[in-house]
């Protein structure tokens, strides 16, 4: 099972139940809809002519369409590079790129933005049935490539070392963008849900926990070190979670 595979794998079982909501924006991703979308943009960017191991340039801040943007281009064949510069087949954005910083041939935007086409023109009616068997999937800093192998099998390492299961609540107080989608997929393999907290302070995610009946939540060092004694949440170190990936 490759990595995007074991993401979408609770997908018909949880349903319409949340997968990822967003704090700061109130918005909510099904698994359903997660599912849906990634495999239909998937066979959108094959469209297009994405080609297996073909680099995207991915310049999406942590959120609910971070995973969709991601997933879409592993699940197509295609290597999600996490940057906002450089050059690639594609580049899948938010709301903004220089064009003077990337060299690409098509810009995707989930806002709308001038010179780019909307995200949702990759969302047709067909989706893509079957992902890659194998090969690469994305990469952080443009150099070290993470195959679908190596991502799927350390996300089954980290469900069974913080035994997560599909009723727990997740805050993800994580900041940076590639920890923060490492929490959204290990939720997701289990069929947890995700709250994405961008930057909460101290009390405020004492306040989002009992609000959300949170269970879980990943935090920075700081952070983490001061909700520590909770008798109902479990804290874990945002490096723990890629730890193991040698970052």
């Amino acid at each position: 099972m490759t990595w995007t595979e074991l993401v979408m794998a609770a997908a018909p079982t949880q349903g319409d139940q949340p997968a990822v909501s967003e704090v700061r924006t109130g918005e909510v991703l099904s698994y359903a809809a997660f599912a849906r979308r990634v495999t239909r943009a998937a066979a959108g960017l094959q469209r297009q002519g994405l080609r297996f191991g073909d680099e995207v340039i991915v310049d999406v801040p942590l959120g609910t369409s971070l995973p969709l943007a991601v997933h879409s281009v592993a699940w197509a064949g295609g290597v999600a590079v996490l940057a906002a510069s450089g050059t690639a087949r594609f580049m899948i954005t938010q709301r903004r790129y220089d064009p003077a910083a990337v060299k690409v041939d098509r810009v995707f935007s989930f806002q709308s933005v001038s010179g780019a086409k909307p995200f949702t023109a990759l969302i047709g009616d067909r989706a893509l049935e079957y992902g890659p068997l194998a090969g690469p999937a994305i990469t952080v800093d443009g150099g070290r490539v993470f195959d679908h192998h190596t991502l799927a099998a350390d996300l089954r390492r980290l469900a069974g070392r913080l035994v997560i299961g599909k009723e727990d609540v997740v805050i993800s107080a994580v900041s940076e963008p590639f920890r923060g989608l490492r929490v959204i997929d290990l939720a997701m393999t289990v069929g947890a849900h995700v709250i994405i907290a961008h930057e909460p302070s101290l009390v405020g995610c004492r306040v989002l926990a009992q609000e959300r009946r949170a269970t879980m939540v990943v935090a920075p060092y700081d952070l983490a070190r001061r909700l520590l004694g909770d008798p109902v949440l479990r804290v874990v170190d945002e490096r723990a979670i890629v730890s193991s990936l040698g970052l």
